[in-house]
C-alpha cells in the first residue's frame, strides 16, 4: 500500500522513478548530505595552516585534526550501514546529518587545538551515520530499470558540489575564518533534514533481525585509535617509548580480537566471507596501496602551496579544481571502457599515470608557478584517477554476488578510508616531518618532495599488484559505469567519492 503523498514503503518493494517529483527530492536530499560531508573533509585540508597558525598548533596536532575525523568514519562505517539497514535508512541518515552539524557547530567554537580535535572526532561519527545511508536509501527506494540513471545522478553532482566546495571553502578561510567552513554546515543539514522528514520513503533490511554487532563497531575503532596514535606519536617520543609502544601493540591485538569477533558473529559489521573472492581480496588491496599514497600527499600538498609556494587559502583550493573536473568529464566513460575490455589494463595503468602526477608534484617549490609546476601535476593526477576509479569499484561489485554488493562497495570504502587514516599517521614521518617542521618552508619543502617519491612508489606497487592479481571477468558480470563512478578518498579527486 502506498503512502499518502504516492510514496511506497521501500519493504513492499522500491517505487520512485527518476523522473518523479519525489525522487528528484530523495536525490536532492542524499547529494547535498553526503556533499556536506566530502567537501567538510576536502576543506579541511586547506584550513590546515590557518588552523596551525591560531592555535601553534605542531604537525603532529594538524594530523590529528584529519586523522580524528577519519577514524571515527572508518571505525564506525560498516557499523552505522547495519543500523541502517536494521532500524531505518531514513532515521541513521537523519540522525547522521543532525549529529554532523552539531559537531561542526563545536568545530566553529573550539578554543584549542584538543577540542577541535575533539570535536572532528565528533563530526566524524555523524559522517559515518549519514554516509551510508545515502547511497543505500537511493539503492532502496528506486525502482530496478531507474537505478542506475539515479546513482549516476547522486555521483555526478555529489562531484559537482565538491567541485565548489574547495572554491568556497577557500574563500571564506581567506575572507572570514576557518571557523565558518564548519559552521556553514549548519543551514546546510537543516535543509537536508527537513527535505528528508518530508519526501525520503523510509527503508531497512526486512531480513535483518539479529542483533548490531555492537562489539564489532567498537573493537575496529578503539583499534584503529591505539593503531594511529602509535605511528602518529613513535617519530616524537621515540619508537621504544612506553605510550607509543603500548599503544602500537594494543591497537594490533585489538583489531586481531576485531577480526576473531567478526569470524564468529552472527551477523558481523565486516563480511569477512566476501574475502574468499580472489578477486575480491586483490581489488581491495590494490586500493589500500593507492589510496594510502593519495591520502598521504593530498594532506601534505595544500600546506606545500600555503606554507612554501605562498598560495592562499583561496588559490590553493582552486588549483586542485582541475582534477576534480576531469573525473566528472571521464569516469563514465572510464568506466564504460572496463565494461567492454575487462578492468585489468585500466587498473593497472591507471596507478601508473597517478604515480606520475603525484611525482610532478614534487617539482613544486617557493615560486610555485601554477602553469609550470602545478598545473601539469595536476593534470596528470586527475587523469590517472579518471583512468583508475570507476573500473576498481566496478571491480570490487563484479567479484561478489548481487545480494552482497552493497557490503562490498561499503568494505571497499572503508579500505579506501583507513588506508588514507594510515597514510596522514606515517607518510610525514617517514619523509622527516615533524614538529614544528610546516612553519620553516625549506625544511618542509624537502620533506614535501620526499613524501611525493615515497607516495608515487605506493602507486606504482598498486599498478603491480592489480597487474598480477586482477582478471577480467565476463563482461555480462560487470556492472554499469553509472554505478561505478565513487570512491573512498576524503580529497578532491575522490568526492564523488566518498561515499
Amino acid at each position: 500500500m502506498n503512502t499518502p503523498d504516492g510514496r511506497q514503503p521501500v519493504e513492499n518493494g522500491p517505487s520512485l522513478t527518476y523522473k518523479s517529483g519525489s525522487g528528484r527530492w530523495v536525490l536532492f536530499a542524499t547529494v547535498l548530505g553526503s556533499a556536506m560531508a566530502s567537501i567538510d573533509a576536502t576543506v579541511v585540508g586547506i584550513a590546515l595552516p590557518a588552523i596551525g597558525k591560531d592555535f601553534h598548533s605542531n604537525l603532529a596536532a594538524l594530523q590529528w585534526v584529519v586523522t580524528a575525523y577519519t577514524l571515527t568514519l572508518a571505525g564506525l562505517l560498516l557499523f552505522a550501514g547495519a543500523l541502517g539497514d536494521r532500524y531505518g535508512r531514513k532515521l541513521v541518515f537523519v540522525i547522521g546529518v543532525v549529529w554532523f552539524a552539531i559537531a561542526s557547530l563545536l568545530c566553529g567554537a573550539a578554543l584549542n587545538t584538543p577540542m577541535l580535535i575533539a570535536a572532528r572526532a565528533l563530526q566524524g561519527v555523524g559522517a559515518a551515520l549519514l554516509t551510508p545511508g545515502s547511497l543505500a536509501i537511493i539503492q532502496a527506494s528506486f525502482v530496478p530499470d531507474d537505478r542506475s540513471k539515479a546513482i549516476g545522478a547522486w555521483s555526478g553532482f555529489a562531484g559537482v558540489g565538491s567541485a565548489i566546495g574547495p572554491f568556497i571553502g577557500g574563500y571564506l578561510i581567506q575572507a572570514v575564518s576557518w571557523r565558518l567552513i564548519f559552521v556553514i554546515n549548519v543551514p546546510i543539514a537543516a535543509v537536508v533534514v527537513a527535505v528528508s522528514l518530508r519526501h525520503v520513503p523510509e527503508s531497512r533490511d526486512i531480513s535483518s533481525t539479529g542483533r548490531v554487532d555492537i562489539a564489532g563497531g567498537v573493537l575496529v575503532t578503539l583499534g584503529l585509535v591505539g593503531l594511529t596514535y602509535g605511528l602518529i606519536d613513535g617519530p616524537i617520543s621515540g619508537w621504544t617509548s612506553p605510550l607509543p609502544l603500548t599503544a602500537l601493540i594494543a591497537g594490533v591485538a585489538v583489531l586481531g580480537a576485531f577480526i576473531w569477533r567478526e569470524r564468529r558473529a552472527e551477523e558481523p559489521v565486516l563480511p569477512l566471507g566476501l574475502f574468499r573472492s580472489a578477486q575480491f581480496s586483490s581489488a581491495n588491496l590494490a586500493t589500500f596501496v593507492v589510496y594510502a599514497a593519495l591520502g598521504g600527499a593530498l594532506f601534505l600538498l595544500p600546506i606545500q602551496l600555503i606554507q612554501v609556494s605562498g598560495y592562499s587559502a583561496f588559490q590553493a583550493g582552486v588549483s586542485l579544481l582541475p582534477v576534480t573536473l576531469i573525473m566528472l568529464v571521464l569516469s563514465a566513460r572510464s568506466g564504460a571502457l572496463a565494461a567492454k575490455i575487462g578492468p585489468r589494463l585500466q587498473l593497472t595503468v591507471g596507478p601508473l599515470v597517478i604515480a606520475a602526477g603525484v611525482a610532478l608534484l614534487a617539482r613544486i617549490g617557493p615560486s610555485g608557478d601554477y602553469l609550470t609546476e602545478v598545473l601539469p601535476a595536476v593534470l596528470v593526477f586527475g587523469l590517472g584517477l579518471a583512468i583508475n576509479v570507476a573500473p576498481l569499484t566496478s571491480t570490487v561489485l563484479s567479484a561478489v554476488s548481487a545480494e552482497h554488493a552493497g557490503a562490498a562497495s561499503a568494505v571497499n570504502n572503508d579500505v579506501a578510508r583507513a588506508a588514507s587514516l594510515i597514510a596522514v599517521a606515517v607518510l610525514p614521518a617517514a619523509a622527516g616531518l615533524s614538529g614544528s617542521s610546516y612553519l620553516h618552508p625549506t625544511a618542509f619543502s624537502m620533506g614535501f618532495r620526499s613524501a611525493m617519491f615515497i607516495s608515487a612508489g605506493l602507486c606504482v606497487f598498486g599498478a603491480i599488484i592489480a597487474g598480477l592479481t586482477i582478471r577480467n571477468p565476463a563482461r555480462a558480470e560487470v556492472p554499469a559505469p553509472s554505478a561505478a563512478l565513487h570512491c573512498g578518498l576524503d580529497g578532491p579527486p575522490a568526492s564523488a567519492s566518498v561515499h
